[in-house]
This record gives structure tokens, C-alpha cells and sequence, in this order.
């Protein structure tokens, strides 16, 4: 599995440098950016320390929906309860949940928010899970570069090969596909004008196994024939 790491319009370069060595520490090498602001500066290689192939290699996106248009799957994180959705799952449970969809799932990301404000609504409603980390106290709040580092330690904690399992591919029986088709029958039904229904039924089939996902397809794929 790939895995990126999306921040959304990082004002702090210092943030985006410690950012890229927490990713490299924890064997990761894929930083994409929304929006930056100077990641190249001297204040942000500073930050990075021995890490900053990861910032030069970084690439960068004027909006978060052209940032996660190629990816299978992607989780919202934030400190902060939104309106937005119903369930937010704890970050310890996010490597679980993105492997269990298998060969479904073959690039994802997480996405990060601006330091003072984190992620809007309309940028979570983007992605396919939300996920937080579980804090003691509010207040003081973990930095971007800490959020980071924690889910990167987390991700890299889990072995891939206990969940390695053939699948078909991922243009035809992928999670990305079964979100697609999800959401025309959804319409097709009129279950969208009904935004809090409609949203609902996308988290519960966001967090399906790889076994669900292909029942869900043969499910959909009937219907839409």
C-alpha cells in the first residue's frame, strides 16, 4: 500500500519541514501539499534535519480535491468534532480499518489541516473516513508536526502481509469504484436530497472490510444493469 501525507495549506514552513522527518523516521516518502507555504525556505529545511529530499520531492496541489483525485482512499483528520460527520474513529484504529479492505485499496491518504483551523467541512465531506487523535486535555492541542508523527508511527506499526489477499482489480472491484457507484444509485434513488441519510450511508460503507466491498459490488453493479 502507498501511503501519502496531504497537508492542507500549512502556514508554518517549520511545521511542513518537521512534517517530512517525521514521514522519512517512520519509512515514508510521500508528502503532498495544498496550497503551501515557503516548504523550501530555510526555516522549513531547518525543521526537516536530514529529510529534505522529502520536502523537494514534494508535490504540490492548488486544492485538496485535485490532491486526492488518484487515490483509493482517504482519511480526514481532525481535533475538532464537525458537523460534517456522524463517526469519528479513534487514529489507533485507522490502519486497521485500511487494511482489512485489502487489495481494494492500493493508494491512500491522510489529510491533514491548517494549523489554526484545521479542516473545513467541505474538505472532510471530501474524504472517505474521519479519524482524531484522543486526548487527556483540549488544550494545549498537538502541532501539525506532532499529528503527523503520531499517525506515521502508528501506520508504520501494522504489517501489511497478515491482510495480503488476492483481489480483483481495483478498476472494477476497488473501494474507489464501490464509492463511485455507491453514490449514483444513492442519487438515483433521490436518498442525496436528504444530506444527513445520504452521508450516513457513505461512512457506514467506508468502513467496510474487503469482503463486504465485493458483495456490496455484485449488490450495485445488478442494480445499475
Amino acid at each position: 500500500m502507498d501511503l501519502y501525507f496531504i497537508l492542507v495549506k500549512p502556514a508554518v514552513p517549520g511545521n511542513v519541514g518537521a512534517a517530512a522527518r517525521a514521514i522519512k523516521t517512520m519509512g515514508y516518502t510521500r508528502l503532498r501539499l495544498v496550497a503551501p507555504c515557503d516548504y523550501l525556505g530555510q526555516e522549513a529545511r531547518m525543521m526537516a534535519h536530514a529529510s529534505e529530499e522529502i520536502l523537494e520531492g514534494a508535490e504540490v496541489f492548488v486544492g485538496l480535491k485535485e490532491a486526492i483525485a488518484d487515490l483509493d482512499m482517504t482519511v480526514a483528520t481532525t481535533a475538532k468534532t464537525r458537523d460534517a460527520r456522524v463517526e469519528y474513529s479513534g487514529a489507533s484504529k485507522i490502519p486497521g480499518m485500511i487494511m482489512a479492505k485489502g487489495n481494494s485499496v492500493n493508494k491512500t491518504g491522510l489529510v491533514f489541516g491548517r494549523e489554526e483551523s484545521g479542516l473545513t467541512n467541505d474538505e472532510i465531506r471530501m474524504c472517505d473516513l474521519v479519524s482524531s487523535i484522543p486526548m487527556k486535555q483540549s488544550y494545549p492541542s498537538l502541532n501539525l508536526g506532532q499529528s503527523v508523527m503520531i499517525y506515521a508511527y502508528i501506520m508504520a506499526s501494522y504489517d501489511r502481509r497478515e491482510y495480503e489477499i488476492s483481489a480483483p482489480p481495483l478498476d472494477q472491484e476497488g473501494f474507489r469504484a464501490m464509492m463511485d457507484k455507491s453514490k449514483k444509485v444513492l442519487k438515483d434513488l433521490d436518498i442525496d436530497s436528504n444530506p444527513a441519510l445520504y452521508n450516513r450511508v457513505l461512512e457506514r460503507l467506508a468502513s467496510l472490510g474487503e469482503d463486504d466491498i465485493h458483495l456490496v459490488h455484485s449488490i450495485l453493479n445488478r442494480y445499475l444493469k
